[in-house]
């Protein structure tokens, strides 16, 4: 017997699976693990609604996507979540299937004609516990006629404050989470977010140049603060687009951490094809595809959200 067949022989006798040290196995181990402790967390209701802005002026570092797939993972571990579409594009409206066609009342005639919340939300149609004020077509003139109107920069404040109160009087569920998405800009829509809110959620990818442009971000929210929402702060910081396999986005992690080290989560969204496709089928990817690598780590940033509150 050569010591090959030898050897063959003896890993056979062992039962040694070369598949169970497989990179995939690693990590399909991992995601077990994770999703168990996700399973076993206790996670409470904040004391009071939290209003968060997801802002970024860069395109591209996963705004929309984010808001969408954090509400609706809020929405999966059972609370109340509301999310408040002010970009003209309307991305976040047609990623949870609510209707926002020219025709729709929407977030746009709450801000220039005084229409209420309750006349234009709309329930995501697949996820529990999650509401839609949409966006149309109308909010690309909104920052133009805002110019002209009385409180312009408080509109959104008032209206959400407005629709808190009604649902009290209705005997409706307190909201828990309320998600703003911004448009990629710093005009007037912005400025109604920020005043609106009392967080700032701002997404960064994991690549190079991932903080740049974040420097006019930063100084926009200190002049809010300054003169027209002192309680505003930067509570989260969530990084998009990770890819563990590459020494780039581990650097950008680190250099992020540098600039935020308590604010940034631990949770990080991987590159993924799930994540990419469910807006095409008007989903989150939690209900997509909720067995995904993406879906776990919204639930995961979710989580963390809710307990760092």
């Amino acid at each position: 017997m050569t010591e090959q067949n030898s050897v063959t022989q003896t890993q056979e006798s062992a039962g040694s699976d070369p598949l169970s040290d497989s990179p995939l196995a690693a990590q399909l181990a991992d995601e077990q693990r994770r999703r168990r402790q996700l399973s076993e967390l206790k996670l409470e209701r904040p004391a009071e609604t939290r209003v968060i802005t997801v802002s970024n002026q860069k395109g591209g570092v996963g705004k929309t996507t984010s808001t969408v797939n954090l509400a609706a993972a809020l929405a999966d571990h059972g609370f109340n979540v509301l999310v408040i579409d002010i970009d003209p594009q309307g991305n976040a409206s047609t990623a949870l299937g609510v209707p926002h066609s020219a025709e729709t009342d929407s977030i746009y005639d709450v801000l220039i004609d005084d229409l209420s919340f309750a006349d234009v939300v709309a329930d995501c149609p697949d996820v529990e516990r999650l509401s839609v004020v949409p966006a149309t077509i109308h909010l690309a003139g909104a920052e133009i006629e805002l110019v002209s109107l009385v409180a312009r920069e408080q509109r959104l404040q008032r209206a959400l404050e407005e629709y808190q109160r009604y649902r009290e009087t209705e005997g409706l569920d307190r909201l828990d989470y309320v998600f703003i998405d911004c448009p990629p800009s710093l005009g007037l829509l912005t400025v109604n977010a920020f005043v609106a809110a009392k967080e700032v959620l701002i997404p960064i990818q994991c690549e190079y140049y991932a903080l740049e442009g974040l420097s006019q971000l930063l100084n926009n929210i200190r002049m809010i603060q300054k003169h027209l929402n002192p309680v505003l702060r930067v509570s989260t910081i969530l990084l998009t687009m990770y890819d563990a396999r590459t020494n780039l986005a581990a650097q950008v992690v680190d250099e992020v951490k540098d600039h935020f080290p308590n604010e940034v989560l631990e949770a990080k969204i991987p590159r993924s094809v799930r994540i990419a496709e469910a807006p095409s089928y008007q989903q989150s990817v939690i209900s997509y595809d909720r067995s995904s690598t993406g879906a776990l780590a919204y639930l995961e940033a979710a989580a963390e959200i809710v307990r760092r509150s």
